[in-house]
């Protein structure tokens, strides 16, 4: 397995907002996480990517204790993450943002550059390269997350909703990027909204609901259980 995640518990003011999960994910695979809003999602990603310490439970990454590092240091390990609300560097171009995320492994200029051109090339971004992020579109923002990201050279990645508030060309885009992605060799975890494109793309599916693992399996069988049908996907979306 490439990454553990054992008992992990966070609260705030007193309030649980994480309670007692677990799960691993294998390297090259994709896990999906879902629920409804406020189950405890991005806080988890927040507790792997180092921005948050759990109160209680442990984060293994390659079999090494990660837990409680902070993101320079995570990231240095190989997991690199993405933001639910983008955060574009919006007076600098797409080029020169990308290049930021590759100087956390890189400190020579030129080869930040060329490590940032070829992810641009890879993430069908170079003909933007010169262009101001502040003038992207909500699509191109979320892909020069992924973008920038990438440029850390993760082994990891974990994608916080890329796919939120994009047309139906645009999601068709990422699940194809996010397959390209995984063909380099990287693990992904993906928290999305869009069922359909989470269920497509995932090998297993953690649900969870009021900070708790309620249920994790494949696809179909997340798809057909009578309790995340309930908590969650709702009986619309069982009848498709």
């Amino acid at each position: 397995m490439l990454l553990e995640v054992k008992g992990l518990t966070k609260k705030f003011a007193g309030l649980r907002a994480v309670h007692n999960v677990d799960f691993v994910v294998q390297k090259g695979k994709i896990l999906g996480l879902i629920g409804p809003n406020g189950a405890g999602k991005t806080t988890i990603f927040n507790m792997i990517s180092g921005s948050l310490k759990p109160n209680e439970g442990r984060i293994f990454f390659k079999e090494h204790d990660i837990t409680g590092l902070s993101p320079p240091r995570i990231c240095l390990r190989g997991i690199a993450r993405t933001f639910q609300i983008v955060k574009p560097l919006p007076r600098l171009t797409v080029l020169e943002n990308v290049m930021v995320g590759a100087f956390s492994k890189v400190k020579d200029p030129k080869k930040a550059r060329e490590r940032a051109l070829e992810i641009l090339e890879f993430t069908e971004q170079l003909p933007k390269k010169d262009v101001k992020a502040s003038s992207l579109t909500l699509g191109e923002w979320k892909k020069l997350e992924v973008s920038r990201a990438l440029a850390t050279n993760p082994e990891l990645l974990l994608l916080d909703e890329c796919m939120a508030g994009l047309n139906i060309k645009e999601i068709s885009d990422a699940i194809h990027l996010i397959g390209k992605i995984r063909e380099r060799g990287v693990t992904l975890i993906v928290i999305e909204h869009v069922m359909k494109a989470i269920m497509s793309i995932s090998d297993r599916i953690v649900v969870l609901n009021h900070g708790e693992k309620i249920m994790e399996g494949t696809p179909e069988q997340v798809a057909n259980d009578q309790q995340v049908i309930k908590a969650y996907l709702g009986e619309e979306y069982a009848k498709r």
